[in-house]
């Protein structure tokens, strides 16, 4: 009992014999059981951590956000991987449930469903979830923290539009994400500010990684878009769509602008440094964990979006005088 006592930090043991004590476990090579301690205290200190990929530069940030102040509290983080597929997120939610974990942090697979069982199930058990992004009607009732994206974008849209570009093409993200609809309403608003509508020869369906940009740069260049400016849904996207450009012997930004959206790790070594919105990706993962705690506690935390910052690169310039993508 005693030696129990003094590795649990105990105040009703001295000083003096905690220090012989937890010499001699460091000597022995002990360590505690975390399976029977969490038995005792009815926790696990596991934290479930469910992502599309740790390889998206965007979530990589999270991921180690989360994982470094999950330590610090004194938990561990079992990640899984959903690969943006729905049947893969709802197995990877319940080998969490399995392993009684004390918290789940979900990057959701969104889908045009209103429901989803496995949500459903998370509210009816009471597990303390945090989104890491925005909420869809199949996820309304969990906390989320997300980037402010459609202000963000309307603050692209009208950087391009303060060059002097007119013709602005718009790549956009798969069209059940929440982030990828704000984005392009962020699009749409700045261009109705400055009297203008969209032109829906400009707007093009394009997804959210960089093979997806490509398609739609080819698609432009088939098309005759006849644009000056083109802002896309992510970062990815924009390096896609630029790899395109550039094989066709399009110079950015003397023939054609270019912006992204998040900042991630690359951008400012591309062949032209891109301008892009940056996100507060580590941050949002602090909040996720400051969220997890009020849970824990049996709080519902109130959490705004972050606010993202333009970043302006070599990437965007004056419009040439003849527009080159036709």
């Amino acid at each position: 009992m005693t030696v129990s006592k003094a590795l649990r930090d105990e105040p009703d043991v001295s000083a003096a014999t905690k220090t012989r004590i937890k010499a001699l476990a460091e000597q022995l090579g002990y360590v505690p059981d975390s399976t029977a301690q969490g038995l005792r205290n009815r926790t696990t200190k596991l934290f479930g951590l469910a992502v599309s990929s740790s390889a998206d530069p965007f979530l990589s940030r999270l991921v180690l956000a989360i994982e470094e102040q999950a330590c610090e509290l004194g938990y561990d983080v079992v990640l899984a991987h959903t690969r943006n597929i729905p049947e893969r997120e709802d197995a990877c939610i319940r080998r969490f449930l399995a392993r009684r974990v004390d918290g789940l942090f979900i990057s959701p697979v969104y889908r045009i469903a209103t429901e989803a069982r496995v949500y459903q199930e998370l509210l009816a058990r009471r597990i303390p979830t945090v989104l890491l992004g925005q909420a869809a009607p199949f996820c309304a009732q969990f906390v989320c923290v997300q980037t402010d994206d459609l202000p963000a974008s309307c603050a692209l849209t009208r950087h391009l539009l303060k060059l002097g570009h007119k013709r602005i093409a718009f790549l956009a993200g798969p069209p059940a994400t929440p982030w990828a609809r704000e984005r392009f309403e962020g699009y749409r608003r700045a261009l109705r500010e400055s009297g203008m509508d969209v032109d829906d020869k400009l707007v093009f369906q394009a997804g959210r990684t960089p093979e997806d940009g490509a398609k739609a740069a080819a698609q432009m260049l088939a098309e005759s878009a006849r644009a000056t400016a083109v802002q896309a849904v992510n970062d990815l996207v924009a390096l896609g769509c630029a790899r395109v450009f550039l094989e066709h012997g399009l110079r950015i930004p003397q023939d054609i602008s270019l912006a992204g959206f998040g900042d991630i790790a690359f951008c400012d070594y591309f062949q032209a440094p891109l301008t892009t919105m940056r996100q507060p990706k580590y941050r949002l993962g602090s909040a996720a964990v400051a969220a997890m705690r009020q849970l824990l506690r049996g709080q519902r935390p109130e959490v705004k979006p972050l606010p993202a910052e333009l970043v302006v690169r070599a990437s965007t310039g004056s419009p040439p005088a003849t527009p080159q993508l036709r």
